[in-house]
C-alpha cells in the first residue's frame, strides 16, 4: 500500500464504538476516529462519516422497556440519534450535517441523485456529512438493515476513492479468531467469492451492532465493483488510523475492480430493489445488457408482482437464471395485457409505438451471478 492520495473517503463506525456499554454515547473510542477525520481533512481529503449507534445510544433511556419491541427500538433510535450527533459534533471544530436515509431513498433514482447532490454540496462547503439509517421510520420493506451495506451505497453515491469499515478485530481472518488461535489475517483480497464469504461466517450473536463480518464483505463487494478501495480495520485502536495515514495497511485491503461499473449500472445492481419479475422463455439468450430492444412481449411467459413505470424489475428465465435488473418502461398491468395478447401483430405494433419494455440506460447484467 502506497501513501494514500485520496480525494474522498467514507468511514463507517459501528454501534460498539459509539456506545460500548449501551449506557449512552462514549467518546473513548471516538477520539482517535475524530483525529483521523481531522487529519484527512487537513491533507485535503474530503470525508463522509457513516455512523451507527442511535439505538444503542438511546437504550439507557428505556430501562424498564422490552428492548426487542419494534416501537421501543424506534423510540430508542429517535432519542439516541440526537445524543450521537451531539457527541460527534463536540469532537470537531468544523460544522457537521445529519443525513438520515432509508432504502426507499436510495432505491428511487430521483431521490438517490438528490442524495448525491446534497453530499457534494456539503463537502464543497467543508461540512462533514454524518449519515445513518433512519431507524425511527424504517420498516422491513424500507430498511437497508445494516450500516455496513449502507456505507458502501453512500461511498458509491459520493464517488469515494476509499471505504474504511471499522470492526472489533483487525480484519478478515481465514477462520474466526475468537474461536481459533491459529486464525490468520488476510492482508489483501483480490477477488470476493464464496470462499471469502465462508471465512466471514454469520452475523454476530448478542452483539451491540446489527451486522457481522459477512455484512462487511457484502459492503466490500459493492464498493470494489465501483472501483473503491475498501479496508476492514480494527476501529478500537488508534494505531489502525495512524497506519492508514502513513500509507500502511492495518487490516484487510479489498482491491477494487480494474474496470469499475458505471455509476448508473452500479446503482441498478447494488442499490435498487426489484419490485417485480418478468419471466422469459428458457431458450432466450439475447444480451439484454447491450440491447434492450431484444426483450419483446413474445419472449415473456409470466409477469410476477406489481410494479409501475420506472420501477426496477428482475428479468429471469423459467429455470430461475437471473439475466438482468432493469428499469421498466411498462407497468405490470400493461405488460401482462400485452404479453397475453394472442394477436402478435397487435403486440408488435404497440411496442413499436411505445418503445422497448426495459430501458437501455438502466440495465445491470446478472448472468454471472
Amino acid at each position: 500500500m502506497s501513501n494514500p492520495n485520496w480525494k474522498r473517503v467514507v468511514i463507517k463506525v459501528g454501534s460498539a464504538l459509539i456506545s460500548p456499554n449501551q449506557q449512552g454515547c462514549s467518546s473513548h473510542y471516538l477520539l482517535s476516529i475524530a483525529q483521523f477525520i481531522v487529519r484527512c481533512r487537513a491533507n485535503g481529503t474530503q470525508v463522509v462519516l457513516v455512523s451507527s449507534g442511535s439505538v444503542a445510544a438511546g437504550a439507557h433511556l428505556f430501562p424498564e422497556q422490552e428492548k426487542s419491541d419494534i416501537a421501543v427500538k424506534k423510540a430508542m433510535a429517535a432519542a439516541g440519534q440526537t445524543e450521537m450527533i451531539a457527541t460527534w459534533d463536540r469532537l470537531f471544530d468544523f460544522p457537521s450535517a445529519q443525513m438520515l436515509l432509508t432504502h426507499a431513498d436510495l432505491r428511487d433514482r430521483e431521490r438517490y441523485v438528490s442524495i448525491r447532490e446534497t453530499i457534494f454540496s456539503l463537502l464543497d462547503n467543508n461540512i462533514l456529512p454524518i449519515v445513518n439509517e433512519n431507524d425511527t421510520v424504517t420498516t422491513d420493506k424500507l430498511k437497508v438493515g445494516d450500516n455496513d451495506n449502507l456505507s458502501a451505497m453512500v461511498a458509491s453515491a459520493a464517488e469515494a476513492d476509499a471505504l474504511i469499515i471499522c470492526s472489533d478485530i483487525d480484519g478478515l481472518y481465514d477462520k474466526n479468531p475468537h474461536e481459533h488461535d491459529d486464525a490468520t489475517l488476510l492482508k489483501t483480497v483480490d477477488h470476493i467469492d464464496e470462499s471469502v464469504y465462508a471465512m466471514a461466517g454469520g452475523a454476530v450473536k448478542g452483539g451491540v451492532g446489527t451486522g457481522g463480518m459477512r455484512t462487511k464483505i457484502e459492503a466490500a463487494e459493492k464498493a470494489v465493483s465501483h472501483g473503491i478501495d475498501t479496508y476492514i480495520i480494527n476501529g478500537f485502536t488508534e494505531l489502525s488510523f495512524n497506519m492508514l495515514l502513513n500509507g500502511e495497511n492495518p487490516g484487510t485491503h479489498f482491491k477494487p475492480h480494474a474496470k469499475p461499473m458505471q455509476e448508473n449500472v452500479h446503482w441498478m445492481r447494488h442499490t435498487s430493489n426489484a419490485q417485480g419479475e418478468v419471466i422469459v422463455e428458457g431458450d432466450f439468450d439475447a444480451s439484454l445488457d447491450s440491447n434492450a430492444d431484444q426483450l419483446t412481449s413474445s419472449e415473456i411467459v409470466d409477469v410476477k408482482g406489481e410494479f409501475s413505470v420506472g420501477d426496477t424489475i428482475l428479468v429471469r428465465k423459467e429455470d430461475g437464471t437471473k439475466l438482468v435488473k432493469a428499469k421498466s418502461n411498462y407497468s405490470s398491468c400493461l405488460l401482462n395485457f400485452i404479453a397475453n395478447q394472442e394477436n402478435e401483430e397487435f403486440a408488435n405494433e404497440f411496442e413499436e409505438k411505445t418503445g422497448p419494455i426495459i430501458s437501455d440506460q438502466h440495465i445491470a447484467n446478472l448472468e454471472k451471478e
